[in-house]
């Protein structure tokens, strides 16, 4: 999966929260989006990117929904 359409489609999601003044209601939206709307290996993807790659090109907004939300985001084996 090309982690480059993922940052890009990660950042749009961001951009939709970033307008609320509530980082942590932007941190739910973006994980819970993120939750509900992608395929599992879409997931695994963008988490081997933050994970390997440090989550270049990631806003910021999207690392931290990520890293607070792991567990309910990383699917199950």
């Amino acid at each position: 999966m090309d982690s480059s359409k993922l940052v890009k489609m990660a950042n749009e999601i961001a951009a939709f929260f970033e307008t609320d003044p509530d980082p942590s209601v932007r941190t739910a939206g973006i994980s819970g989006h993120i939750g509900r709307f992608w395929e599992p290996r879409m997931r695994r993807a963008l988490f081997q990117h933050l994970d390997q790659g440090g989550g270049a090109g990631l806003k910021a907004s999207v690392i931290e929904a990520l890293k607070s939300h792991r567990d309910s985001l990383l699917p199950k084996p």
